[in-house]
């Protein structure tokens, strides 16, 4: 009896052909071990998915592709619209590995104008827009924010302290004396007077600066006129300020109001696309991506594929100017205008200044890409190195590393960053709030406990047959031989007892340079003090420690503001300001009786209760 041959993926393909219709949807194609290899959309899915039963006319990806698959699903949707939405939305939760996928996807920061106080402070924020105020952005990076806000600052003399340090404050600190800030801490300028200057700097990331410069020249006018010469020095230095930081923003667009412009440069199987924002006619800043792309696929395909994903969980602008136009460009044009609630334009412009803007966005993904490229052939080098030096049997394309910070024991975190052909991956660092009852401060070996067994055990339950690339090849830890031995029982005990690790030690010293590399079973070794390998393990070092430091420091400030008030259910920022400036103080807020708080303006009876029940239930 011979043996029944498998179908090969044409035969499985057409298989499908009986059961379809003409509506539109998305596809999914799968191996034999249910993976999604494939995530597309068609108008027609009959009419698409028979393009795929036919042998011939593929590229050698989609080829390749269809030869491992083993099944297909389906989903309709009542219009292409709705497909496109649902394809990228796919895409980006199941990554596909024959997608062009977007790598380094973040969110971006913006500046909030925040509203729930009478001295709104303006600051960078990131993620959900939850809090009451205005939003201006995206910008590029978070250095484009602090250097628009340094900007503010200087202009407009507005504060960027805590709610906590306003309220109290006795007297005007750094930023007032060196004219960063009007002081409004210390009633030096009256509520009025600094809704004004919020409202101008407002208008500043609206675009509109032409009529602030000019009511500055108005007061400073005034002010000479009426011989308050200090006052009018101080309109002037303000108005040589914005004169510098518009001379600065001379590459902003004149007749683009609101945009990001995208670009994309291939390579050697590679690709860079750079996006620029073009917010109130000012440039604020660009940011270039590294799409995963198999290298068969044409600029229209990888941009479009871009452009999905990367507005699937970001509202878009009102003007997409792209370098390479879209198969489906109307279509992606409708479906930005349904996430978004209005039109979104997308152009491919030839001449004028939108052409300009493509070009310089076409240059710096050119010369991103080349960057790029020369440091991924380093990297690759010294990946290899480190196989070679610790004995590896393969290269590794992912380098963990942990370390603990912590002062006593207090404020203790766990930081892990990875490392691999790319460079430092930024978007996979984590950090680990230590959460054990029962530590003794200062336990490194404890610490390292918790942090491995919480990171290793999320693994199995997300990743637990090791296909997704978030498995390790390589743990480096900050340590010697008791730390590796401790480690390695804490591994053994998870079941994941085969991944290599490395223990870090200064060495001799303590010096830089004359590190001991310990491992489990083996001799102590070193590397010669000139040997890149080395430079690379130490650069991997520094960057765990300075990330384990600032999470440190970050939960250690956070903390030094807090208040037992901030636990209290019902009392937010508004009812904490007005029971702290009743009162003076968390601890006087805790001993007053239920008659006291209810007497404080804003704080209902009911609310007053609350507070009282908390304080003296939990003594």
């Amino acid at each position: 009896m011979t043996e029944k041959t498998p179908k090969t993926g044409y035969e499985i393909i057409h298989d499908y052909l009986r059961t379809l219709d003409s509506s539109p949807g998305v596809y999914r194609m799968l191996d034999a071990d249910s993976r999604v290899l494939y995530v597309g959309k068609a108008r027609n899915l009959k009419a698409r998915v028979s393009n795929y039963s036919r042998p011939g006319s593929h590229s050698p990806r989609i080829a390749r592709m269809i030869s491992e698959t083993a099944t297909m699903m389906f989903l309709t949707t009542r219009t292409e619209t709705e497909a496109l939405l649902l394809e990228q939305n796919l895409i980006k939760q199941l990554k596909p590995r024959y997608n062009v996928l977007l790598r380094d996807d973040k969110s971006f920061p913006n500046i909030l104008v925040a509203k729930d106080h009478a001295f709104p402070v303006l600051k960078k924020h990131r993620g959900a827009k939850k809090q009451k105020g205005n939003y201006y952005g995206p910008f590029a990076s978070a250095g484009a924010v602090n250097r628009t806000l340094n900007q503010l600052q200087r202009v407009f003399l507005l504060r960027n302290c805590s709610d906590s340090d306003f309220e109290t404050r006795t007297r005007p600190c750094l930023q007032y004396q060196i004219k960063r800030c009007s002081g409004p801490c210390c009633g030096l300028i009256s509520e009025a007077d600094y809704a004004r200057t919020v409202g101008d700097a407002e208008k500043f990331l609206q675009g509109r600066t032409k009529g602030i410069q000019e009511a500055l020249a108005k007061q400073m006018q005034d002010a000479s006129e009426a011989m308050e010469f200090e006052r009018a020095a101080a309109m002037r230095d303000r108005i040589k300020a914005l004169t510098q930081v518009q001379t600065a923003q001379g590459i902003n667009p004149q007749n683009t109001p609101e945009a990001d412009v995208i670009a994309l440069h291939r390579d050697g199987g590679q690709a860079c696309v750079q996006v620029f924002f073009i917010r109130a006619n000012q440039n604020w800043g660009n940011h270039d991506y590294y799409p995963r792309i198999s290298g068969d696929e044409d600029a229209s395909e990888v941009m479009e594929a871009f452009v999905g994903q990367f507005y699937s969980d970001r509202e878009p602008p009102k003007m997409l100017i792209l370098s390479h136009g879209l198969d489906n460009d109307d279509l992606m044009a409708d479906a930005m205008a349904e996430k978004a609630g209005r039109k979104v334009e997308i152009i491919i412009p030839q001449r004028g200044e939108k052409a300009e803007l493509v070009q310089n966005a076409l240059r710096n993904a050119r010369e991103s890409l080349a960057r790029k490229m020369s440091e991924t052939a380093t990297q690759a080098r010294l990946l290899k190195g480190v196989a070679e030096v610790f004995g590896m049997e393969k290269t590794p394309q992912r380098i963990e590393v942990y370390d603990n910070s912590h002062i006593q024991g207090a404020h203790a975190v766990g930081a892990m960053i990875v490392a691999g052909p790319d460079g430092f991956d930024k978007n996979q660092y984590r950090k680990f709030n230590i959460k054990g009852v029962d530590l003794t401060p200062g336990d490194d070996f404890g610490m390292m406990k918790e942090v491995l067994s919480r990171r290793f055990q999320r693994l199995l339950k997300e990743d637990g047959d090791r296909t997704q690339g978030t498995w390790p090849d390589l743990l480096l830890i900050d340590g010697g031989q008791g730390q590796v031995s401790a480690v390695r029982e804490i591994m053994n005990a998870l079941g994941v007892g085969d991944i290599p690790m490395v223990g870090v030690a200064k060495g001799l010293d303590r010096d830089a340079g004359k590190e001991e590399f310990h491992r489990t079973g083996k001799p102590v070794m070193a590397l010669r003090h000139n040997d890149p390998v080395l430079y690379f393990i130490q650069r991997m070092r520094d960057e765990v420690h300075r990330f384990a430091i600032g999470t440190h420091r970050a939960k250690r400030s956070k903390a030094i503001g807090a208040t037992p008030l901030d636990d209290v259910p019902g009392v937010g920022a508004t009812r904490k300001r007005a029971l702290l400036a009743h009162f003076g103080s968390a601890k006087a807020v805790a001993r007053a009786n239920l008659a006291d708080l209810k007497a404080v303006d804003g704080v209902s009876a009911k609310l007053a209760q609350t507070v009282y029940d908390y304080f003296h239930e939990n003594g």
